[in-house]
């Protein structure tokens, strides 16, 4: 384990993304923690694909530490339709605020990529030797590349100019604050909503994309803001990690815990006309575990909080139209 450091409680910590799935999750475990100095300013309050904008936000508040979580997200369907808006807005934030960062003297920054940076077929599970070593998932490749080029540009500012930059790879995410919209939603929050819009309606089948037999791994969005943390504390090399559970099931299996959860007298009805995306994605994290790290919340149980907080939170849930998703 590398060397741990202490962050102290009045350190000014930059949340980018601050009102995404992940950097919500950071934010409330940061408050949780004590922290006092948190810079959460919305997409309205800085552009972070505005170099000139980020650089003039961090010459004024001069963050200490960056959690890196920004970014334009969606499923396979919102991939398809926006890739431009996918590869552009992410190479512009994740360049912006690397850059600035090293102008502005950060003492750490912690940039988010995703497990799609991974080649379509790479052996399982994947580790992160894998990056780079074959051809990416179509569905996806435009956000892919960008991510990579996230990588490799903390990489590069680490080599030359010494900037303590790490980036961890996250798996498949979930949890309160998720985006719930069927053209733009990840596949378990498409199947919450997709369930519970069923027992609204009084239907008993659930349509689900592709043949149900590629497999994902889930972890919940509190977890990955507990690593976040603990990487931020305790690691400092230039390889990228993987951050996730090593478990896996089937989108068939997955589908059948969501059922069981929001509506068990639901059938479920695939349509191997729609694209099954990545066979199967399933992270090697021992290089996370030998650092002492390992998830806490169970796949059913995330689920379940995740339903309740949909019910409690949602505007699908009562019934109020919901427009379409943002940028992180």
């Amino acid at each position: 384990m590398d060397e741990p450091i202490s962050i102290p409680k009045n350190a000014r910590i930059f949340v980018a993304g601050r009102h995404g799935l992940v950097g919500s999750a950071i934010v409330s475990l940061l408050e949780r923690e004590g922290y006092g100095e948190l810079l959460t300013p919305s997409r309205a309050q800085l552009d972070l694909r505005d170099q000139a904008a980020v650089d003039r936000w961090f010459a004024r508040y001069r963050p200490q530490y960056v959690f890196l979580a920004a970014g334009t997200v969606g499923g396979i369907l919102a991939n398809q339709q926006r890739p431009a808006e996918f590869i552009y807005d992410n190479l512009m934030i994740h360049a912006t605020v690397v850059h600035a960062a090293h102008l502005y003297g950060v003492d750490k920054l912690l940039y988010l990529g995703s497990s799609c940076i991974y080649p379509r077929d790479c052996p399982q599970p994947i580790a992160e030797s894998s990056l780079l070593s074959g051809p990416l998932e179509p569905t996806n490749e435009p956000y892919a590349i960008a991510k990579i080029a996230g990588i490799r540009l903390c990489q590069a500012y680490r080599r030359q100019y010494g900037c303590r930059f790490i980036c961890a790879m996250p798996t498949n995410l979930y949890g309160p604050n998720d985006n719930f919209d069927l053209e733009e939603a990840h596949v378990l929050p498409a199947l919450i909503r997709k369930f519970h819009q069923a027992k609204v309606d009084g239907r008993r089948e659930v349509a689900i994309w592709g043949t149900g037999r590629p497999r994902r791994e889930l972890m919940h969005v509190d977890d990955l803001a507990r690593c976040c943390l603990f990487l931020m504390r305790h690691y400092d090399a230039t390889e990228h990690i993987n951050v996730g559970t090593g478990e896996d099931l089937s989108i068939h299996q997955l589908a059948d815990l969501v059922r069981r959860i929001v509506y068990p007298q639901a059938r479920l009805v695939f349509d191997p006309s729609k694209p099954d995306g990545t066979p199967r994605k399933c992270l090697d994290v021992r290089r996370l575990t030998a650092l002492g790290w390992r998830p806490q919340i169970d796949l059913e149980s995330g689920i379940r909080q995740t339903y309740d907080w949909f019910l409690s939170h949602h505007p699908a849930a009562r019934g109020k139209p919901v427009g379409a998703s943002r940028t992180a």
